[in-house]
């Protein structure tokens, strides 16, 4: 989104937006939603409320464009995961993208998905719902994925797809909640490498 785009006066914002939104991005995945303060976000986008308002409307659609943004940028190894050929390197890919991402420098630790999360109040309703239905669509994905890994002959047929979708989400999650903490790239790559040994050894070779 160029900085010319015009607002409904028809004069030019002033700012660039799609730099304003990276910016607020970054404020949610380190602070998550509640601990953003409106005076967070607007004085790393470098705007005034009224241009965040007026340019992305209130707190809870900035919030939403963003996790949009992330599941676009730093988030993507999820779509790329779910390109390869097998199973084991579906499971392979989402795993170390959640690593690489997590222990990314020069951005925050964690997982914006789960920092944003951690809102204990009313006001935190919004992120939690947003984010509830980007996790479940996220595990949706990659059930779906295993099941036609089944249906090819990648997995066995007693695999428990839905279950394989879990177990991934949750090791996802849990490397994210450690990478926050302060655990480093390596070490939770070990994770992600130990995870995988018990995965269901595939039935045919890749493609």
């Amino acid at each position: 989104m160029a900085s010319a785009e015009k607002t409904p006066m028809g004069r030019p914002r002033g700012f660039d937006a799609d730099e304003a939104l990276e910016r607020a991005m970054l404020v949610f995945w380190e602070q998550g939603y509640e601990g953003a303060s409106l005076t967070d976000l607007t004085g790393a986008m470098g705007i005034t409320r009224t241009s965040m308002y007026a340019a992305f409307g209130n707190k809870e659609e900035l919030f939403r464009k963003a996790m949009r943004r992330y599941a676009e940028g730093p988030a993507a190894y999820t779509v790329q995961a779910l390109e390869e050929p097998t199973a084991r390197q579906v499971a392979t890919t989402f795993l170390t993208g959640s690593v690489r991402t997590t222990t990314r420098p020069g951005f925050p630790a964690g997982c914006l998905a789960v920092q944003g999360a951690l809102a204990a109040g009313d006001l935190g309703r919004p992120a939690r719902d947003t984010l509830a239905f980007w996790r479940e669509e996220a595990r949706s994905r990659l059930r779906d994925r295993f099941q036609r890994a089944v249906d090819e002959g990648d997995l066995p047929p007693e695999a428990d797809t839905g279950l394989l979708a879990r177990y991934l989400m949750t090791v996802a999650n849990g490397i994210a909640v450690q990478a926050a903490g302060g655990a480093g790239h390596d070490e939770l790559q070990q994770v992600a490498d130990a995870a995988l040994e018990n995965w269901p050894p595939g039935n045919r070779p890749p493609a």
